[in-house]
């Protein structure tokens, strides 16, 4: 298994998330053609939004914040072939975790929740900047 493989994984799951934001939004652009301008600014936008478009557009943009972060050391590690059975591993759970985040996310949206699943994600991917840091610095690749 590839180290790119976790990474095409988020990618898939970034373009589900973009789907549902456009399924959500196309038919509200469509009703209000023409008149738009009250959605120019989203801070403006989204207190006149539903609570349910908000949880949308919130993970939207949380899919596109620190998953970043992820594909870089992702593709470092590709480059740097340091790629193992270890990070492979941790970088399928900050994939699932991630999913989860999401999963949650849009549905409850319950804080206590998402907080530890992002936690648990931030940690994961941490661990694996970590690892490669140390397997570069001191050569301990596998």
């Amino acid at each position: 298994m590839s180290i790119l493989d976790p990474m095409l994984a988020m990618m898939a799951w970034s373009g589900l998330i973009v789907a549902i934001l456009l399924m959500t939004r196309i038919p509200l652009v469509i009703k209000q053609w023409g008149n738009l301008q009250f959605a120019k600014h989203s801070d403006e936008l989204r207190p006149k939004m539903s609570e349910k478009f908000r949880y949308i557009t919130d993970n939207y943009n949380h899919i596109f914040e620190q998953p970043t972060l992820f594909y870089a050391v992702l593709i470092y590690i590709q480059l740097a072939d340091t790629a193992n059975q270890t990070n492979i591993s941790f970088a399928w759970a900050y994939v699932s975790l991630r999913v989860v985040h999401s999963s949650i996310q849009l549905t409850s949206n319950n804080v206590s929740w998402r907080a530890a699943s992002f936690a648990t994600s931030s940690l994961i991917l941490m661990v694996i900047i970590s690892m490669e840091v140390l397997a570069t610095s001191f050569s301990l690749t596998s």
